[in-house]
Order: C-alpha cells, then sequence, then structure tokens
C-alpha cells in the first residue's frame, strides 16, 4: 500500500511538516531563548537538531520523488550548510570566539537550511523544469 498517491501529495506533505517545525521551534525556542537559562551547548544542540530534523524530512520527502536530482541537490545544500556552521561552532568552541560577524553568518546559514522557503524553491524549479521538458517533447 503506499502512503502517498503522487509525488505533489508526498511534496505537499513534506511542507506541511517543515511549516509546523520551523513555527515551533521560533515559536517556543527562538522567541524565548533570552528567557531561558540554560547553557550554550543545549542551545547550540537545540539549534543543530532542528536543523537535522527539518534535513531529514525534506530527505524523506524529496528522496522518493520521480525526479533524483532534487534530493542530490537537497543532501549538497544542507551538507555544505551543516559542514560550515559546525566548523564555525567547533571555532568558537575550541579555538577561538569568532566574532559577532560571523556568527551571524551561521545563524542566516541556519534559517536558510530550516525555513520552508528552500523546500518550496526546489518544488518551484522542479515543476518548471519539468513544463520546459514537456513543452519540448511535445514539439518532437
Amino acid at each position: 500500500m503506499k502512503l502517498y498517491r503522487s509525488d505533489k501529495t508526498r511534496f505537499l506533505a513534506g511542507l506541511i511538516l517543515i511549516v509546523i517545525f520551523y513555527s515551533l521551534y521560533y515559536i517556543y525556542f527562538v522567541e524565548n531563548q533570552y528567557f531561558i537559562n540554560t547553557s550554550k551547548l543545549i542551545l547550540h544542540t537545540i539549534r543543530f537538531s532542528i536543523t537535522i530534523l527539518i534535513y531529514f524530512i525534506g530527505t524523506i520527502h524529496l528522496g522518493k520523488l520521480k525526479d533524483s536530482w532534487m534530493s542530490t541537490l537537497w543532501h549538497l545544500i544542507h551538507i555544505s550548510g551543516l559542514t560550515i556552521m559546525t566548523s564555525l561552532g567547533l571555532i568558537s568552541w575550541f579555538i577561538i570566539d569568532i566574532g559577532f560577524d560571523l556568527k551571524q553568518v551561521a545563524y542566516t546559514i541556519q534559517e536558510l537550511l530550516i525555513s520552508p522557503v528552500l523546500y518550496v524553491a526546489m518544488g518551484l524549479l522542479n515543476k518548471s523544469l519539468n513544463k520546459n521538458v514537456v513543452a519540448v517533447s511535445d514539439k518532437q
């Protein structure tokens, strides 16, 4: 038994899950992080965990689509972003405190990785490219 009837349903399910977790993250964590008395390690663990969760949701929902390039692009973007974030975090944690500007770069990368905008952009790109492929094959 198939869980999803079409790629569109699978894509929308992934989008809904990402929007839910993104919203919960911002409502319960980002908006209240200044009032939470926890260590930096726990705060960074929460940020990293939500990024990994969104990555796995996208992997599950984009990995089964007919167009496998979307899954490859998803992996490339997330692994690159996670590598940059982790490198900056480890440098800050073990070597020297990185400046405010580099911390903002890491936060911006994390925002890109967890926001539904990346997921939607990939869906729009896929839809646009599929229309072009259909139009070219109809002309031949």
